[in-house]
């Protein structure tokens, strides 16, 4: 069965087909880095990272950009309380969640580029919207969207201009902040004026005087830079699907799908994807119902691993309840896939080994799962049927099977599941042993295989140190 994506564009499963043969362009939106990430960020880090490594094993070129939002009212506001500069605040949080995505396991992006770094681009787009007649500098200074200009808009959220006009005419009885400044309330800002009580450090020269860009053009103008004026995957969390998406495909189609006055009709992005929201024991999370979790808060309880693990339980697009049971559930899980594992404990691979036999019942099932829609809870079903029949039986072959399709969906790579539990005591016996393994594999030649072995120490937070007389040293991190 050939791929086949859930595409929010046209609310259907699509049979999957890039622009260019073999080649994968994906753009996600990321983190609004003001402070750290909280669970919902780690499904977004989690489940794309798991669709741009299936889309690899499945022989695809892909180039995966994820944004960074480095300029926004809310990073604003946090520098201003923390008396410290936009550049400082913003540095120190995008450590902070490479951090934690590296504990995840997630790949790096291709491409992760910064807002602020891509101000001419987004500049070029507005002057394009302004000369399509689908841009306007109001009163206040600000240069506001066209919406109604844009024939297509709502062709994502599925939302109705007219009811949409319905519903900002009701929520103008309680806010009718700027009201006086857009030529129509659903207008959104493409430039923000300078305000006067602002950070220096935030407000750049334009065509339309000193500002900054609002947070919708920004994507626009980072995908379309580095991706082209058509790509073939957009993806981010459901959350995003209205405005900020709809805003995205009317910004960047209406910058770029017009020639000699006349508008083609072509999408910005093939198939857009979009991962369900994150509940807290069965309510939305939220700061305001003291029900919200920072990704390092989380990992205070559980190791990362498990919860990677947890997150692929679920199919991207169903609601995710995170409530300490489940997380309980998934170490259990985990654990018994690393308990089989176990008894093969000299089966090594290279996780980009793709000469396993993909014609194995099993390998057809956990591939079958995986192109439908990237339906991990399937593909994870897979692997305990694997381990079942392992537990059964003794077939080295099948475990290096089971060990290879874990790591596509990036776990089960650790030395054992004694590592799952955060309070768990050092085995000093152990670590010694694998130091001795290590010894002789790089006495052997065996130069993977003595990598592997340090792969797996830090993997339990033991740093190694050679030193110059051939004796190794090692602490815990």
């Amino acid at each position: 069965m050939p791929l086949h994506i859930y595409n929010s564009l046209n609310k259907q499963k699509e049979l999957f087909q890039p622009i260019t043969p073999n080649i994968v362009k994906m753009y996600v939106c990321g983190m609004t880095v003001y402070d750290y990430c909280h669970i919902g960020h780690a499904r977004v880090i989690v489940v794309f990272d798991v669709v741009a490594k299936w889309l690899r094993t499945s022989g695809f070129d892909v180039i995966y950009v994820r944004n960074i939002t480095d300029i926004d009212d809310k990073i604003i506001d946090r520098a201003v309380k923390n008396r410290e500069s936009i550049s400082n605040l913003t540095t120190r949080f995008i450590q902070a969640m490479h951090e934690d995505a590296d504990a995840l396991g997630a790949a790096r992006p291709d491409f992760e580029p910064k807002a602020t770094e891509y101000l001419q681009p987004m500049l070029s787009m507005i002057g394009k919207l302004f000369a399509n007649d689908l841009a306007y500098q109001s009163a206040s200074g600000d240069v506001n969207f066209k919406v109604r200009s844009f024939l297509n808009y709502g062709k994502l959220s599925g939302k109705n201009i007219d009811d949409l006009q319905s519903g900002h005419r009701e929520n103008a009885n309680i806010n009718n902040n700027n009201a006086n400044y857009k030529q129509d309330p659903l207008d959104f800002v493409l430039w923000k004026a300078a305000k006067e009580h602002e950070p220096q450090e935030v407000k750049w020269q334009s065509p339309w005087g000193t500002g900054r860009p609002g947070w919708h053009i920004e994507c626009s103008a980072m995908s379309c830079s580095i991706l082209g004026e058509q790509f073939d995957i957009h993806g981010g969390g459901m959350d995003l699907q209205f405005p900020h998406h709809e805003n995205e495909i009317a910004q960047s189609e209406g910058a770029n799908n017009y020639q000699n006055g006349e508008y083609i009709h072509k999408n910005v992005a093939n198939y857009w994807i979009h991962n369900g929201f994150v509940k807290i024991n069965d309510e939305k999370m939220s700061k305001s119902l003291d029900n919200f979790f920072t990704v390092r808060e989380v990992f205070e309880h559980f190791h990362p691993e498990v919860v990677r693990f947890f997150i692929l339980k679920a199919h991207y697009r169903s609601p995710l309840n995170y409530a300490d049971i489940y997380l309980k559930e998934a170490k259990l899980g985990l654990e018994r896939i690393y308990n089989c594992l176990e008894k093969y404990d000299n089966i090594h691979i290279n996780a980009n080994d793709n000469n396993l036999d993909w014609q194995n019942e099993y390998a057809i099932c956990f591939k079958k799962a995986l192109d439908d829609d990237f339906n991990t809870a399937i593909a994870i079903s897979v692997l305990f049927e694997m381990v079942h029949t392992l537990n059964k039986e003794h077939n080295p072959y099948l475990a290096k099977l089971l060990k290879h399709l874990c790591s596509i969906l990036g776990f089960g790579q650790l030395l054992n599941s004694d590592a799952l539990s955060l309070n768990h005591q050092l085995n000093t016996e152990l670590v010694e042993q694998k130091i001795n393994e290590r010894k002789t594999a790089k006495l052997e030649k065996r130069y993977k295989d003595a990598d592997k072995i340090r792969e797996d120490l830090i993997s339990m937070g033991i740093i190694l140190q050679d030193k110059l007389n051939g004796e190794t040293t090692w602490k815990k991190s």
